[in-house]
């Protein structure tokens, strides 16, 4: 299993402090990617930018998808721009890749469902990993999670961790909070025409 894997799982089954929005999940996917595949030194990190590797087969559709859609030219991408790019959309595609290996539930359901009450939970390998790097308090997917508004920042689990995992969870923090305030200013414009409609 993967980060972005886990990530997705975490963020259907873990309560958080409010609804995980679908733009919000696809930058942290996107993120975690990046983080995999550093892991596998498919890319360097040169200050923001992104240097690829080697293009290297993971044993993941989705991760091999994202080692061969990095910038290979010269100034090469920013971990921001590529939050941007790649995270278009990815929550929905990894909620599909998920359901077509049978770890969701096996049938399709709505975009980042909230199982709970007496929905049934499927005990699946993909979610028990997911649970299993959740609760043991990994601090790579707490880093990814914590944005998403689940779990509590525990920076000081992150003191190992090197200056590239570092750089795109920090990129990936600023991303949401700038798509956030975008939804925000939206909600305020969209009510303020309103209220213009309805002024007598």
């Amino acid at each position: 299993m993967t980060t972005p894997q886990d990530l997705f799982l975490v963020s259907v089954d873990v309560p958080g402090a409010r609804a995980v929005e679908q733009g919000d999940l696809s930058l942290a996917l996107a993120g975690a990617e990046l983080i995999d595949l550093l892991g596998t030194r498919a890319l360097t990190l040169d200050g923001e930018r992104i240097v690829p590797g080697a293009e290297l087969s993971t044993g993941d559709r989705m991760l091999d998808e994202a080692g061969a859609a990095l910038v290979r030219a010269e100034p090469y991408e920013s971990v921001e721009d590529w939050l941007w790019r790649r995270g278009r959309g990815l929550a929905a595609a990894y909620q599909d890749a998920l359901d077509q290996a049978g770890q969701l539930t096996g049938e399709r359901r709505r975009l980042l469902p909230r199982l709970g009450g007496d929905a049934p939970r499927p005990d699946t390998p993909a979610r028990r990993h997911a649970a299993d790097r959740w609760w043991s308090h990994e601090p790579v997917l707490t880093a990814l999670a914590v944005p998403l508004g689940i779990g509590e920042d525990r920076t000081d689990g992150n003191e190992n961790a090197d200056d590239a995992v570092l750089t795109i969870l920090a990129t990936v923090g600023d991303a949401i909070t700038e798509l956030t305030a975008v939804r925000e200013r939206r909600r305020i414009e969209n009510a303020a025409f309103d209220n213009i409609w309805r002024a007598p």
